[in-house]
């Protein structure tokens, strides 16, 4: 899937002859991204809660525990927040032109901020359930 994002976004530097057009699909990406992440949120189906109920088999039930949906919400902001940095990031150095530093950002702001969000998510979470709750692998 990546090789063919690459593809995409190289041939659209390549059309365009312009070598910034490359983060161009990565620009949108985070956007959509960041959007797709607040409406989850909105519409009380946090993707952290869609994503973490499936790794566990639990499907939906999480939904049903009004605690674990609250820390999902919670925690899904810490989520949708990483896609509005690195926009905030990318969008000024792309309207630089300034290719070498897009690149960096794109290294520095891909797998550091989504290890900073998994270490973010748990603490999130747990604060959203009372003392006594059996914990995520055991909703209400």
């Amino acid at each position: 899937m990546n090789s063919l994002i690459s593809r995409v976004a190289a041939t659209i530097a390549l059309v365009t002859g312009n070598a910034a057009d490359f983060f161009l699909v990565r620009i949108v990406s985070n956007a959509l991204s960041a959007l797709a992440w607040a409406v989850s949120i909105v519409v009380r189906w946090p993707l952290l809660g869609v994503v973490v109920g499936t790794l566990l088999g639990q499907r939906t039930r999480w939904r049903r525990d009004p605690d674990l949906l609250r820390g999902y919400q919670r925690a899904s902001w810490v989520w949708a927040a990483q896609y509005v940095v690195r926009l905030a990031v990318f969008l000024p150095l792309y309207s630089a032109g300034a290719v070498v530093a897009l690149a960096t950002a794109q290294v520095v702001l891909t797998w550091p901020l989504v290890a900073l969000c998994v270490l973010a998510s748990w603490p999130l979470v747990r604060s959203a359930l009372p003392e006594g709750h059996r914990g995520v692998r055991h909703p209400a």
